[in-house]
């Protein structure tokens, strides 16, 4: 049982911008974008107490359906960078997950993106309902 009590709104993951993030054009290369927010989503349910050790556990877990990003300015090596990220709604078997990634030193805005994450049972693959354990343990907003 999940004794710890829900996060704060929002969760905030950060990373420095190393040089193999870097692509041709000499900025953050979008899959590390991507990256960054599977990074962020892991981290935010570890801090709640949902490792991927114990949704194995629980037989059943998150999987993801789809992404969306919108990139609006260039991350550049050496950059500090903060993912911000919450869960915007719970549905019957899904959830909606929203990222701000911000550049540390001008409080810039580089991208926004969203995943729409899918609750399965892993043994047969198909969609479980969300159990109230894992719903309560995340703030919605």
């Amino acid at each position: 049982m999940n004794n710890q009590q829900p996060c704060s709104r929002v969760f905030e993951y950060r990373y420095e911008v190393i040089a193999s993030d870097i692509d041709a054009m000499n900025h953050v290369n979008n899959l590390e974008y991507l990256r960054w927010t599977l990074r962020a989503a892991g981290a935010h349910s570890r801090s709640v107490g949902w490792s991927s050790d114990r949704f194995r556990d629980h037989g059943a877990g998150f999987i993801v359906r789809s992404h969306n990003i919108k990139y609006r300015l260039p991350a550049l090596l050496g950059d500090q960078v903060t993912v911000k990220t919450w869960i915007k709604e719970f549905t019957k078997v899904s959830s909606i997950r929203k990222y701000q990634i911000i550049r540390a030193s001008d409080k810039r805005r580089l991208a926004d993106a969203e995943t729409n994450w899918a609750f399965v049972d892993f043994r047969s693959g198909s969609l479980k309902q969300i159990p109230d354990e894992i719903r309560s343990a995340f703030w919605i907003g």
